[in-house]
């Protein structure tokens, strides 16, 4: 008798979230994502203004969520944030940029980037895997890389390195952490409005080279960014790690 396949589930009720960076744009839909499929989520980012309204949202519209103000880039807060503490999924969506030529970058803006990019996302996978293997958790680790980790691009070759080494951090963890169940991956941007790219959309070469470059024509929007994070938080990406998915309306494609 023949018995067709079921859809793995991406329902995530009882399975607790950490999203880094949750307060506003990409982070907070994740965050969004994650509760809204059932799991409890804590938002963490470092403005506690913002960070309470997100989760109050999330709360009026019954879900399961709480708050943590954190400045990830403070590796002992960090560490005090996750010790003790198993999450089946964490989510680090906490990045910044400066940039610059790479002939007129600042030392100390290389050292800002690289800090936030890739120490602390460094440091958090670690701590958070640990966590994860100590409990018997098969968790998943997902981070807000960019197609910049995939290409170059303008003014932009210190946020290109920071992206480029969390691809290949990443590839090299999940060797390490495979036989214990734990997975991570990347989830590869191009431009989303927020509010943070608004700046970028609103200079007319900047917005031209875009759209130039985006295929499907039409900027990113943040509602594009949550189904491959609940797709690689849930069962149904089960054999999915080490890897990148790249949501880049084509920009890689060339």
């Amino acid at each position: 008798m023949t018995v067709l396949p079921k859809t793995p589930s991406f329902d995530l009720s009882g399975k607790t979230a950490l999203v880094t960076g949750a307060s506003s744009g990409i982070g907070q839909a994740c965050a969004a994502a994650l509760t809204q499929a059932g799991a409890h989520v804590v938002c963490a980012a470092r403005g506690a203004d913002r960070l309470n309204e997100t989760v109050a949202l999330m709360q009026a519209e019954g879900c399961s969520a709480e708050a943590l103000v954190l400045d990830q880039g403070d590796l002992a807060a960090l560490q005090a944030a996750l010790e003790g503490r198993a999450f089946d999924i964490v989510v680090n969506s906490a990045g910044t940029a400066r940039h610059a030529a790479a002939v007129d970058t600042k030392p100390e803006d290389f050292d800002a980037v690289m800090d936030v990019n890739v120490r602390s996302a460094y440091f958090l996978s670690a701590w958070a895997a640990k966590g994860m293997m100590a409990a018997g958790k098969r968790g998943s680790i997902i981070h807000i890389s960019s197609q910049m980790g995939h290409v170059g691009g303008i003014d932009r070759t210190v946020y290109c390195a920071s992206k480029h080494a969390i691809e290949g951090m990443v590839k090299a963890m999940a060797i390490e952490w495979g036989k214990q169940g734990v997975r991570i991956n990347t989830v590869c941007p191009t431009f989303i409005r927020t509010p943070l790219t608004q700046s970028t959309f609103d200079n007319p070469e900047r917005a031209a080279w875009i759209m130039e470059k985006i295929k499907l024509d039409r900027i990113g929007e943040v509602e594009d960014i949550m189904g491959a994070v609940l797709y690689l938080a849930s069962p149904a990406s089960g054999l999915v790690t080490g890897t990148s998915m790249l949501i880049d309306g084509g920009w890689t494609a060339d």
